[in-house]
């Protein structure tokens, strides 16, 4: 079956194929570094781990790149706020970036470029924009993107011109041409931190948001590459931007597939900064181990909206202990996935019909049925090595299901033999009150003939 891709630039589902054959080259856009990461963000990378995951399972060899914005109005506001340098503040919230996504268990991008090493093709290709008659300066100094000069421009989003309203992070001034038009080069502002100012053909200034995508994945990938991902936050303007800059310097295509991963909703809001209804991944992590958090993201569809709550972290916890369970049952073989037995047959359906994850789940659930009713090793090693595809199932199950390490452990096997003397003793009133002690504290006993183990509820 071949992988099929919603490309949100056509609307539908097409056949995936790359441009160079086995080799698959795709940018996402990543975060802006003035906060702590939040569960959105976890949404998107996660999301996205999962894509290159499953490309390099179908054999492919996946050059990932994953920008860092660290050059913005709102990271020079913070900085300023905190006394700090920019540099300082960047490089503090890209080690937290870094130490939030190991934990879910996201795996590195390929290259992770920081915006500010790639000032100089910023440069270059705003020059290639004004030599072409598509960037005009302001009398300002900022140069701005003629965008009804750019035939095209609206077909991301979908809309004509007169429907596109300029983006929030787009301020409207007496300098522009036109409202829609957006700015490339900002002009230096006293106010401004000196390590924030480059000298350019344009005056001292600092790139603008879109212009640092565009350049940096041109430098990484090419003029064309297959895929472009990010927030369906991001598909205006950002991306339509981004395509009208790298189109209009570059005279190709920029990237023959977009894909854009769907909102983390609070009470059907989108979450995010701007409203205040976020929680960032630490916080989320306070409450619940990494694994169920990435099991709550990866089990629904990536384009789908997901709605957060207590309550569905939960389930999610529930529904993942089910899967570990089964794998405590019996130790796993080693297996090299055979992609023509049914039940990897159908996990590679799902998977290459728009990375279908849901149906993905479902047969990891299939298997830990028939794990548990023939507790075959063989059953047991699919089902976790397919979990690893998506990032799960690789943890110890008596550790997860314990919740992890726990200074009170001792005290819990002090109280499980103290049971089973009890129950020696015929003492079953005694054994049932240590029982439910146990269970008023959370952990939840299990008897078997070859002893007593405990889980977390």
């Amino acid at each position: 079956m071949t992988l099929r891709i919603h490309n949100t630039l056509t609307r539908a589902l097409e056949n995936f194929s790359p441009l160079e054959p086995g080799h698959v080259r795709m940018y996402v856009c990543g975060m802006t570094v003035y906060d702590l990461c939040h569960l959105g963000h976890a949404r998107s990378m996660v999301a996205f781990d999962v894509v290159q995951r499953w490309l390099k399972a179908s054999g492919y060899r996946v050059t990932y790149v994953r920008n860092i914005t660290d050059i913005d109005d709102k990271i020079i506001k913070r900085s300023l706020e905190n006394g700090e340098t920019v540099r300082g503040l960047t490089d503090r919230m890209i080690d937290a970036l870094h130490q939030d996504a190991d934990a879910l268990g996201i795996e590195r991008p390929t290259h992770e470029p920081r915006a500010m090493d790639y000032v100089p093709q910023m440069l270059s290709m705003i020059g290639t924009l004004q030599d072409k008659g598509l960037a005009y300066q302001a009398s300002n100094g900022d140069v701005n993107y003629a965008v009804r000069k750019f035939d095209g421009y609206g077909k991301l989003s979908g809309k004509s011109l007169d429907e596109l309203q300029a983006g929030e992070r787009v301020a409207v001034d007496d300098g522009k041409q036109d409202p829609l038009d957006f700015v490339l080069w900002k002009s230096a502002k006293e106010s401004e931190p000196d390590e924030v100012k480059w000298a350019s053909p344009f005056g001292a200034g600092r790139p603008g948001w879109h212009i640092e995508c565009s350049a940096m994945s041109c430098e990484m990938l090419g003029q064309s590459f297959d895929i472009h991902g990010g927030g369906a936050d991001l598909q205006f303007p950002h991306h339509e931007n981004e395509i009208a800059q790298s189109e209009g310097a570059n005279g190709q295509k920029m990237a023959s597939v977009w894909m854009h991963n769907g909102f983390i909703n609070v009470d059907n809001e989108k979450m995010s900064k701007s409203l205040g209804n976020f929680f960032t991944i630490r916080d989320v992590l306070k409450e619940f181990d990494a694994e169920t958090v990435r099991f709550f993201v990866v089990r629904s569809h990536y384009r789908s909206q997901l709605n957060y709550s207590d309550v569905h972290l939960n389930d999610a916890r529930g529904a993942l202990k089910r899967l570990y369970t089964a794998l405590g049952t019996v130790t796993p073989d080693e297996v090299t996935v055979d992609w023509a037995e049914p039940h990897a047959a159908r996990f590679k359906a799902a998977m290459d019909e728009d990375f279908g994850t849901p149906e993905a789940v479902a047969v990891l659930f299939e298997l830990a049925s028939e794990v548990n009713r023939t507790q075959s090793a063989q059953t047991a090693g699919l089902l976790k090595a397919l979990g690893g595809v998506l990032g799960l199932l690789q943890d110890d199950p008596q550790s997860f299901l314990q919740g992890g390490a726990s200074e009170d452990e001792d005290a819990i096997q002090t109280q499980i033999a103290a049971r089973a003397a009890a129950k020696a003793a015929k003492n079953f009133a005694e054994a049932d009150r240590i029982r439910n002690d146990l269970l008023a504290q959370g952990i939840v006993l299990k008897d078997s003939p070859t002893g007593t183990t405990w889980e977390r509820g």
